[in-house]
């Protein structure tokens, strides 16, 4: 159960959130190989390997070893890929491929934090051309995400720039909780794998979000809470208790709906008595 709203005269705090099998059900990248295939980015054989990669991540989740191969498999794949292009694929079928995979409980989650005024960060491993528009799609306030290297050219040169992975992610947090003023004993965060012990330890309120067998190991040994997402829904369909567009565009709707229902009371204040007339 989360705590109430921050007191705002304490240092600001946040929840960080893993992003594959965490907040979505499945892996972000790899669910847009057919999109990329589509696009002509990959050919037939990629889009079956990429398959039963995400079969595998499914199944049991990826250890530390698996977790490289598929960094080395995924830099050598889009060496050459033109950046631009990607990123319109990805905003093109975003909510098809996205949307319908979030989990309804990390939705709600998302929600109650930012309701007790917290900033929700999105930690992933994956790339930012993929991290960023979903962080967008979920209210995120940050991303962190991992970041290939760009060419002159404007596409992919297969090499990383940075590795949001294990270790790294704690050190962007404590980054973070630096240039934002987080208090990190407050914090929360959140993940599914073993290899985010390093994230999970450095807050305050670590979760483990349906862990995998190393992972509910350690949340048992330590007394993490442990839970289980298994209800992924669209958003659109839990719009009453789940704020898609950012904060202030909310504002913008509701005082724009004000507006509508006044203008509609007036109307029909006028016509009955114009009627009664």
């Amino acid at each position: 159960m989360l705590k109430g709203v921050e007191n705002h005269s304490l240092p600001r705090t946040a929840a960080f959130f893993d992003l594959d099998k965490t907040v979505i059900a499945k892996s972000s990248t790899l669910t847009f190989s057919k999109s990329f295939y589509q696009g002509g980015l990959i050919n037939r054989r990629a889009v079956l390997r990429t398959a039963y990669a995400q079969f595998v991540f499914l199944a049991g989740g990826a250890d530390h070893d698996q977790m490289e191969r598929m960094r080395a498999y995924l830099s050598a794949l889009c060496r050459g890929w033109n950046v631009q292009q990607v990123k319109e694929i990805i905003a093109e079928t975003l909510h098809d491929l996205i949307d319908p995979i979030i989990y309804d409980e990390a939705a709600s989650l998302i929600e109650e934090h930012h309701t007790a005024g917290r900033d929700v960060v999105i930690v992933s491993t994956s790339g930012a051309e993929v991290v960023e528009p979903i962080g967008e799609l979920l209210g995120a306030d940050r991303v962190v995400a991992t970041r290939m290297v760009v060419g002159d050219d404007g596409c992919f040169t297969g090499e990383v720039e940075y590795y949001a992975y294990g270790p790294t992610k704690a050190e962007a947090i404590r980054e973070l909780a630096e240039s934002e003023g987080y208090d990190l004993s407050r914090c929360y965060a959140y993940s599914d794998s073993a290899t985010d012990v390093p994230m999970l330890e450095s807050v305050g309120h670590p979760h483990a979000v349906n862990p995998d067998r190393a992972l509910r190991r350690e949340a048992l040994a330590r007394g993490w809470p442990i839970l289980d997402f298994h209800r992924p829904v669209r958003l659109k369909q839990r719009i009453p208790t789940f704020s898609v567009p950012p904060r202030p565009a909310l504002v913008a709707v509701a005082a724009i709906g004000a507006a509508a229902a006044t203008a509609g009371l007036v109307w029909y204040a006028n016509r009955r008595r114009a009627t009664v007339a």
